[in-house]
């Protein structure tokens, strides 16, 4: 499964209707949020698994809590949203509330929800990089490799993809920054938590906000 058709497939879905529920969030506004969480954080675990005891504890932490079985049980999210604060502390650290800040006055969704939806996404994503290894027969020193070429797909793919569903949601959930970009908004943010693509938006946009959270990383 590509991270494409993760953030496209039944699992966000699910996912979204919970939070909807939940929360009182529009599902388009969470698989938005989905769409652009799901690469940042694993661009963070990415630049942290360069590091051989942090691509050691990511991978116990893969091994041990993350099979992938959430993907196919999503009534686990709202279980396991504590668990997912703390994944999030792990991944952000101090950059955790600009971060989350950022993610709020871009999505539209309010900063006292916008911890919380991000918690209950969290596992989903560390299932889907937990079954993304189990299938790869990954180890610790292959993280970095892996999670680089599931972001390198990612982008390859949104860019092939004109007729992508995420491009609508992300178009009107974003606003007019994405709009006025290169005409593919989930490649754009894909692109610039890669380096690069952010720098042909118009009008700054998500994913130059994105690029600028992430800094040098």
């Amino acid at each position: 499964m590509s991270l494409i058709d993760l953030l496209t497939g039944n699992t966000s879905n699910q996912v979204a209707e919970q939070a909807e529920n939940k929360f009182g969030i529009s599902k388009n506004q969470v698989i938005a949020l989905l769409a652009v969480a799901a690469p940042l954080i694993i661009s963070y675990l990415r630049n942290k698994s360069q590091d051989s005891q942090e691509a050691e504890a990511l991978n116990n932490a893969l091994d041990k809590d993350h099979d992938g079985s959430i993907l196919n049980d999503a009534s686990q999210v709202e279980s396991r949203q504590a668990e997912g604060g703390s994944i999030l502390d792990h991944i952000f650290g101090g950059q955790k509330n600009t971060v989350e800040n950022q993610l709020s006055q871009n999505t539209g969704i309010s900063i006292d929800k916008i911890g919380p939806i991000l918690a209950m996404l969290a596992p989903v994503i560390m299932g889907y990089i937990g079954k993304e290894k189990q299938q790869n027969n990954v180890s610790a020193g292959g993280l970095g490799d892996l999670l680089g070429g599931i972001l390198g797909n990612a982008s390859n793919q949104a860019q092939a993809q004109q007729s992508n569903p995420l491009n609508d949601i992300l178009g009107s959930v974003l606003g007019g920054g994405q709009q006025q970009s290169s005409g593919n908004p989930l490649n754009d943010i894909l692109g610039s938590v890669l380096g690069g693509g952010g720098q042909q938006q118009q009008g700054g946009g998500l994913g130059n906000i994105l690029g600028s959270i992430l800094g040098g990383k």
